[in-house]
């Protein structure tokens, strides 16, 4: 488990403020796990395509990274991700799966698998 101080000292060096404010606010509200993902180096955060959000059985999920337009997605499903590429975003949407960032996920208390 990583501290709130060293999540503290990863987030000084972050330059994108919204990713900050994400960051700040997982801290804040005990999310440790996905401060420590978001905090981490942004070329190790996850890209997920749509075929892997489609096999995963959960129906709440949180991807602490980005989400990719690979695949096709055949159920509803709730999802909060720092980033959705065009085409992701247009299948989610004829889907009619609800996405979110992460920032308006933890404001709305959304409970999630985090990946």
């Amino acid at each position: 488990m990583i501290s709130k101080t060293q999540i503290s000292k990863r987030t000084k060096r972050k330059t994108k403020s919204e990713l900050v404010e994400t960051i700040l606010l997982a801290k804040k509200n005990n999310l440790l796990d996905l401060a420590k993902k978001l905090s981490g180096p942004t070329r190790l955060q996850s890209k997920i395509n749509l075929s892997d959000l489609n096999k995963s059985k959960e129906n709440k999920i949180i991807v602490a990274g980005k989400v990719l337009s690979k695949g096709e997605i055949n159920r509803k499903i709730e999802i909060a991700a720092l980033g959705f590429s065009e085409s992701a975003k247009n299948k989610l949407e004829k889907s009619n799966s609800k996405i979110m960032s992460i920032k308006q996920a933890i404001k709305n208390k959304f409970e999630g698998k985090i990946i």
